[in-house]
């Protein structure tokens, strides 16, 4: 009786080549499915390329390969990629957008957002100091530039106009900024000790006409400033509008004039 069971059992070797087969029928099931579905895509995209004959015949033009064909559908996505990066830019121009490279619009510089714009208070009779500034931080001729389009930093000497238009101190300033164009010069500012207040008030609207920046700083021409260590400093705080950064002797910051 022990061996007749044994004789009726199934072997291990004939239940594995069951297995074998099939898995073996599975996988041949769904290559069978995988081309069927590729045959249907490739029929679909003929009657489409079709379709597109049809139209051009249909006009009264000339039939066209379907090399053509595909290259007429290629254009027109392009087109398509090429209309949504215009409305992509027309929403970024609305929201403040600037291009980096701005040209001259109407006579005036289009505005381009910068880090910080500082303006070195001078005066007349101080070239000395001035020129102590040039050779200490601040860069002269292209790297004043540089600076400007790399950092984002516009550092410029601020200075008004002599009492007497056009004398010898209006004179010697004017030649000083052509050698170094480094200067603001503030046309209807009257350069004197008593009309200080209203020259910083004339600087800051100055740069604020002309330059885009986070930060609006003035210093005096006897300062010395590490623009490398000011300018990471100014990037901490770039999240925080509205905000006053000095000493303060005495009065308020008023948010609204």
């Amino acid at each position: 009786m022990h061996s007749r069971a044994l004789q009726n059992r199934p072997s291990g070797s004939s239940f594995g080549s069951r297995i074998s087969v099939l898995l073996l029928a599975m996988f041949a099931t769904m290559a069978t499915v995988y081309v069927a579905g590729r045959l249907w895509q490739d029929a679909e995209n003929r009657v489409y390329l079709i379709q597109e004959l049809d139209k051009r015949t249909g006009q009264d033009q000339s039939a066209i390969s379907v090399d053509d064909t595909l290259k007429l559908i290629a254009c027109r996505e392009q087109q398509k990629k090429l209309s949504d990066l215009e409305m992509d830019l027309a929403a970024a121009t609305q929201e403040g957008f600037v291009p980096k490279h701005s040209s001259k619009i109407g006579g005036t510089h289009a505005k381009k957002k910068t880090l910080a714009v500082i303006g070195i208070i001078t005066t007349f009779g101080r070239k000395k100091n001035r020129d102590a500034i040039r050779k200490a931080w601040m860069p002269t001729g292209a790297a004043l530039e540089k600076l400007a389009d790399e950092k984002g930093i516009i550092v410029r000497f601020v200075i008004g106009r002599s009492a007497n238009p056009g004398d010898s101190l209006d004179r010697e300033i004017d030649n000083e900024n052509r050698q170094t164009k480094d200067f603001i010069i503030l046309d209807g500012q009257v350069e004197a000790t008593e009309e200080h207040p209203k020259k910083m008030k004339s600087f800051f609207i100055h740069a604020v006409e002309n330059w885009d920046a986070e930060f609006y700083a003035k210093v005096n021409d006897d300062v010395y400033v590490n623009i490398d260590a000011l300018g990471a400093m100014l990037t901490t705080h770039l999240d925080k509008p509205r905000l006053y950064m000095g000493c303060m002797k005495s009065g308020e910051v008023f948010s609204e004039p």
